[in-house]
């Protein structure tokens, strides 16, 4: 069974469309949704935004449906030119931009502590879905400073509030974990909002068209 981590209503409900639902419940006040989509069994978790509410969801699916794989997928923001509105990537390696030991260890900004490197991988798709680096933290914002740490010192591509924390969650669990994700927003171009509040939509129809391929691998 595949396990499948998603953030928000809206990012959920192009797959809960696709699927044919055996049963809907609550776990740890999370959503879950058992069944079946693209010839697949699975259980899709809404888990809310943010890294601990992603790493819960993550850990409730390998726990409680005895998941073989995990899924993430949602919108984004984009970092650089490397990156297209509403266009989907693949997250080839993700870290955790907002963790930070450096004082302590001298480690890079987040390098987790049972970690030797800041960034994760991930697994990867044969679909022609470009690689992208991505990095998490709990906050979504315009600032300069975190603009300057994710593009010059960690070289991230892309940004979210979850993924790292759901890729964490499969590496302690052994599981694979796939992770894509659609650009709503460019950091640089104007607010963050805005363009996320614009561009959403076409963001998650394109991720949608999408799922077949993603689906037809896992």
């Amino acid at each position: 069974m595949i396990g499948v981590v998603i953030a928000m209503q809206s990012e959920a409900d192009i797959l809960i469309e696709e699927m044919k639902i055996e049963r809907s419940l609550t776990v740890s006040g999370k959503p879950v949704f058992v069944g079946t989509a693209f010839d697949k069994e699975l259980a899709l978790c809404i888990c809310g935004v943010g890294k601990v509410n992603a790493a819960l969801g993550a850990q409730l699916l390998v726990s409680k449906f005895d998941v073989k794989r995990l899924l993430n997928f949602g919108v984004a923001g984009g970092l650089n030119a490397n990156t297209e509105l509403c266009k989907v990537y693949q997250i080839g390696a993700a870290t955790q931009f907002d963790f930070d030991l450096t004082a302590l260890n001298g480690t890079k900004i987040g390098t987790l502590d049972e970690y030797e490197e800041n960034y994760l991988p991930l697994c990867r798709l044969t679909a022609n879905f470009p690689v992208r680096k991505l990095a998490t933290a709990d906050r979504f914002n315009d600032s300069p400073a975190d603009y300057e740490l994710l593009t010059q010192e960690l070289q991230a591509d892309i940004r979210d509030m979850e993924g790292a924390a759901i890729v964490q969650a499969a590496r302690k669990a052994e599981l694979p974990v796939y992770s894509l994700k659609a650009i709503s927003d460019v950091a640089g171009s104007g607010s963050t909002t805005e363009q996320y509040l614009v561009n959403r939509a076409a963001a998650l129809e394109n991720l949608k068209a999408a799922l077949p391929l993603i689906f037809e691998e896992l």
